[in-house]
């Protein structure tokens, strides 16, 4: 068995480690899409399943264009309204789930950031910069982390 030597090690840059965050909590989003629209059967889930994980990558408004799929197929198919106000509390718990703990927990994941940098991070710029906050503290916080000096054992 080969020992793992960390000055060899391959170092991935800052915008990938993004990329695969981004891509991740995207497949999660769309894995809950695909159970939740199934559990209250709305008509062709699979595919909104699959859009609501792709439009996830768009910040902010990707779960709200990704909404307008599932509420269409059920307002058309002839259900009652109860089930037209399920697929609203299902956007409600994904987007909530992933602002709270998918993105967060993804984030500390693959950049290794802390949990509540990026917890905090988009909230926080979010005040300071109402839109652009929310949309640059990934990012930001990616490279403040990538150049920060990494902690030395105590031995």
């Amino acid at each position: 068995m080969a020992v793992c030597d960390p000055s060899q090690r391959r170092q991935t840059s800052v915008p990938s480690l993004a990329w695969q965050a981004t891509t991740l909590d995207a497949l999660i989003v769309g894995v809950l899409w695909l159970v939740g629209l199934e559990l209250i059967h709305v008509p062709f889930a699979p595919l909104w399943a699959i859009l609501g994980g792709v439009l996830q990558i768009i910040p902010t408004f990707g779960g709200m264009i990704a909404l307008i799929g599932p509420v269409l197929a059920v307002a058309f198919s002839g259900h009652d309204e109860w089930r037209l106000g399920l697929v609203l509390g299902l956007y409600g718990l994904i987007a909530i789930l992933d602002g709270l703990v998918i993105g967060p927990y993804v984030l500390h994941r693959t950049t290794k950031i802390p949990w509540w940098a990026a917890f905090f991070g988009p909230i926080v710029l979010g005040i300071i910069i109402p839109f652009w906050g929310v949309l640059l503290a990934p990012p930001l916080l990616a490279v403040i982390f990538a150049f920060r000096k990494p902690k030395v054992p105590i031995r």
